[in-house]
Parts: C-alpha cells; sequence; structure tokens
C-alpha cells in the first residue's frame, strides 16, 4: 500500500470513528481526543488530518449530502416504481455498508438549530424532499398516487424513512422493512 493509500485510510478512518461517536454520544458530548483514541491515534496527530472537530463534522455531512445525489441518479423511472426501487437499494447498500444508518441519524441531527450553521445549510440544502415531490406528483397525475400536497407527503415518507434508518442504526439485527410498506403512504 502506498503512502497516499495509508493517508487515505486513515482519513476514512477518522471518519468513520467520528460519524460512529457523533450518533452514540453526540456531537457536543464528542470531544477530539475521544476521536482519536478510538481510531487510535494521537490528538495531534489527528489534527494533522482535520484541523477541527467542526470541519470532521463538515466533512461528514457534505458526505451524506453527497449521497442524497443517488435518488436524482434514478432518471426517469416510472413513478409507481421509484420510491420502492430507490428503498430497496437503500436498504441493500446499507445492509452491506452499516455506516448509512448513522449518517442517516447524523444528517437528521445536523438540520437541528444549535448545530454549527454551516453544518446545518448544507444539511438542509439537500432538496430531495423537493425533488421526490416531483415524482410524487407525476404520480398524482397518472393516478397512483394519492391526492394532497405533493410536498408534505414527500416529508410523510422521508420521516418514515429516516425512523426506520435510525431505529436500524440503534438495532442492528433488525431486518429491513418491506419497502411496499412504506411506499404504500403514497398509494391510492
Amino acid at each position: 500500500m502506498t503512502r497516499k493509500e495509508q493517508k487515505e485510510e486513515r482519513r476514512k478512518a477518522i471518519l468513520m470513528t467520528a460519524l460512529n461517536l457523533f450518533v452514540k454520544r453526540g456531537y457536543y458530548e464528542t470531544k477530539i481526543a475521544d476521536i482519536a483514541e478510538a481510531v487510535p491515534m494521537s490528538t495531534g496527530l489527528l489534527f494533522h488530518y482535520f484541523e477541527s472537530k467542526e470541519e470532521l463534522l463538515l466533512e461528514l455531512v457534505k458526505m451524506g449530502a453527497g449521497a442524497t445525489s443517488s435518488v436524482e441518479k434514478m432518471g426517469e423511472v416510472p413513478p409507481e416504481l421509484f420510491f420502492t426501487g430507490f428503498l430497496k437499494r437503500l436498504f441493500a447498500y446499507a445492509k452491506n455498508e452499516p455506516w448509512v444508518f448513522n449518517m442517516f441519524v447524523l444528517m437528521g441531527q445536523a438540520r437541528r438549530v444549535g448545530m454549527p450553521e454551516e453544518v446545518r445549510k448544507i444539511a438542509l440544502s439537500t432538496g430531495t424532499i423537493d425533488m421526490c415531490a416531483e415524482v410524487i406528483k407525476k404520480g398524482q397525475g397518472s393516478g397512483v398516487f394519492r391526492d394532497g400536497d405533493a410536498r408534505l407527503l414527500s416529508v410523510c415518507f422521508w420521516a418514515t424513512v429516516q425512523g426506520v434508518m435510525e431505529e436500524m442504526a440503534l438495532n442492528p439485527e433488525m431486518e429491513a422493512p418491506d419497502p411496499e410498506w412504506i411506499a404504500a403512504i403514497l398509494r391510492k
């Protein structure tokens, strides 16, 4: 392994350790020394990778926000297949990459008042709810989704997904629910 690859592996280990600790203890309760100890490395060495705890959080939230683009990548999937297809992919990916559950928890926390403002701004800017509201409008137009405020339906859908992902972060043995159950929120 090259030095550059080693550095990147160490950086990933710091990020995943910080993610885990921020979710378990909370951002403000986690000290940079706690992260360094859990990696393990010296606090001084950790500062060579990230200048501050806030920079670590910012990097994680940028990762989380970037991952929301996977919703947009579903392209022109018919509305009646869009949400179940997305959830099947999400649950399968998260099963292989359990950190994804923690990322949902962190992104939910990052949107709250009291978090560093730049972090909060990024977490609130993903646009996933509005993008999904457009898919819902198409589904309403074709008669597959229930009538009503498409944005509110999207919020309800995502609140359910958020809750499931948080529960799965707390209970790693929990099986993912059938995506059809969650998509049924939207159907007529």
